[in-house]
């Protein structure tokens, strides 16, 4: 009878192995038929605006069927402790396929193929754009500046997005212009092509700009950085105007902006001895709106996007270009502008809903008109 026994079991546990074996085959086919069309549609989309909408879509329906997936390994879980390679196998694809949906959940990352220099991703209503030139320091190579104005003004003229961030990694922010590229350039030519002339751009763009710097954001770096609206700095962040070491000046509104920011005098010493400043000096002296842990800056630039885009946008676009008056015009001339501004957005829906839901004492609905 014992023997009869054992030989039940060992069916039994063979019967087992098959049938989990069976039940892996049968997982990697359906993902597989579920997960190809999938990469088809996402190798074809245009942009990453495209592969947003799209991925919205594929999440929906991944959510849907997770509950009918997870009835199916809610049985095989208890069966992996000491079972099979084929039952841990199939929890392990499970888990992971179940993580990178969870990915999805939490921003779109970069699509266009077009993009060797910068990666861009959406998190919410906030548009990221990451320097990618991790080798160089982030060097802001022609290529790469062309490529961060195609991603601003994609992200401008983009209804979902209400504001934008623009980062480096935790070494560099940008370590300055691509000094191989300019060093053997002549002054017909610099001056005939306008060179650097295109890194303007940004000052066009509608929509908040916030710098989260990490690292060294040196000479075009820091040049950059004062372009955004924002700077929030990591810690260990260093800013600095070095050009004066190259035999050059910022050609990218260093010295401009710079005296606007700390005054005629810290400019003066920074820009003429192209020493660098700390984080913490850039923020007594106004440059820098907050410094942060490194590893808290991306997360925290983010969370002001999204409260930023979270408000009446013709508002926030109005309130930016009214304080950007103000390096143009007299005190005299900027109140005025200001005024018929705040004029204007009495025209606005949002304004009415604004002052309503201030009333009624209730969390306000902006419609953006």
């Amino acid at each position: 009878m014992a023997h009869i026994n054992t030989n039940i079991r060992i069916k039994e546990k063979d019967l087992s192995s098959k049938f989990i074996l069976y039940l892996t085959t049968i997982s990697f086919v359906v993902t597989y038929i579920r997960t190809y069309p999938e990469l088809i549609i996402q190798r074809n989309c245009k942009n990453t605006h495209q592969l947003k909408d799209h991925n919205a879509e594929l999440l929906e329906r991944i959510l849907s069927n997770r509950r009918e997936d997870e009835k199916m390994f809610t049985f095989l879980r208890p069966l992996s402790k000491g079972g099979s390679k084929a039952t841990k196998l199939l929890i392990a694809s499970n888990n992971a396929k179940f993580s990178t949906f969870g990915a999805l959940q939490k921003g779109y990352a970069n699509s266009d193929p077009h993009y060797n220099n910068i990666i861009t991703e959406s998190h919410g209503k906030v548009g990221l754009i990451t320097l990618n030139r991790p080798k160089a320091l982030n060097a802001l190579s022609n290529d790469l500046f062309h490529e961060v104005n195609d991603a601003l003004v994609k992200y401008d003229d983009d209804s979902n997005i209400g504001a934008i961030v623009i980062t480096g990694n935790e070494r560099a922010f940008a370590a300055g212009a691509d000094i191989k590229e300019m060093s053997d350039q002549t002054f017909a030519q610099v001056y005939k092509y306008n060179f650097l002339g295109h890194w303007g751009k940004i000052n066009d763009i509608k929509k908040p700009t916030i710098a989260a710097v990490n690292g060294f954001a040196l000479g075009g770096g820091c040049e950059l950085a004062m372009c955004c609206d924002i700077i929030y700095a990591g810690e260990k962040a260093l800013f600095g105007q070095p050009e004066i070491k190259l035999g050059i000046i910022p050609g990218a509104g260093g010295t401009q902006r710079l005296v606007r920011a700390i005054g005629k005098s810290k400019a003066m010493e920074i820009v003429l001895s192209g020493r660098n400043f700390s984080a913490q000096e850039a923020e007594r002296w106004g440059l820098v709106s907050k410094i942060l842990p490194s590893d808290k800056v991306l997360d925290e630039a983010i969370k002001l996007g999204q409260d930023i885009a979270n408000l009446s946008q013709p508002a926030i676009q109005a309130a930016k270009e009214s304080i950007n008056a103000a390096f143009e015009l007299s005190l005299k001339e900027g109140c005025h502008f200001e005024r018929r501004l705040f004029h204007s957005l009495f025209s606005l829906n949002d304004q009415k809903e604004g002052m309503s839901a201030f009333v009624q004492k209730r969390e306000p609905k902006w419609t953006n008109d």
